[in-house]
């Protein structure tokens, strides 16, 4: 198993940096640079419990296909979304939202466990671990952003 763990500390309550978190929307504008795009399941607005979404995107020269669901969640605290379908054995990503002044730490725990036994090992540790931490720091960086705006969530929804 490889394990990234991020902490990101926002100027905003929790419950909008939790919001922000489960948008559709601000997802896809911050993988914007894989061609990202949501093309089954919940495909805009805010992840509930229970939701499934299946991105498609092209991570290091080849298009993936991922299937998430949302298996656990308690807003605004937490909430877990967890591979059903896609290219790793399995797939965990844990965020969570504590309350600090001046506002939140958002945490992120993704745990991943790729396929072919020691060789994803050995490709998880030289480059896959570091590859995905800049993704989720990218991402957590539009979050944050969008968060110390003042953005609604709701607002990025379509219609």
């Amino acid at each position: 198993m490889a394990l990234i763990e991020l902490e990101t500390r926002i100027a905003a309550p929790p419950a909008r940096v939790f919001d922000l978190s489960r948008s559709v929307e601000l997802h896809l504008r911050s993988t914007a640079r894989t061609g990202e795009q949501a093309i089954a399941g919940r495909t805009s607005g805010l992840f509930e419990l229970h939701d499934t979404v299946t991105w498609r995107a092209k991570h290091l020269g080849f298009w993936q296909t991922l299937t998430v669901a949302i298996t656990e969640y308690d807003r605004p605290h937490r909430f877990v979304d967890e591979m059903t379908r896609g290219i790793f054995r399995s797939m965990r990503h844990e965020h969570r939202f504590l309350a600090e002044s001046p506002g939140t730490r958002m945490i992120d725990r993704f745990e991943f466990f790729s396929p072919l036994g020691p060789l994803g090992r050995l490709v998880d540790w030289i480059f896959l671990r570091d590859y995905l931490s800049r993704f989720l720091q990218e991402r957590n960086a539009l979050i944050r952003a969008a968060a110390e705006e003042g953005l609604d969530p709701a607002k990025l929804a379509p219609g």
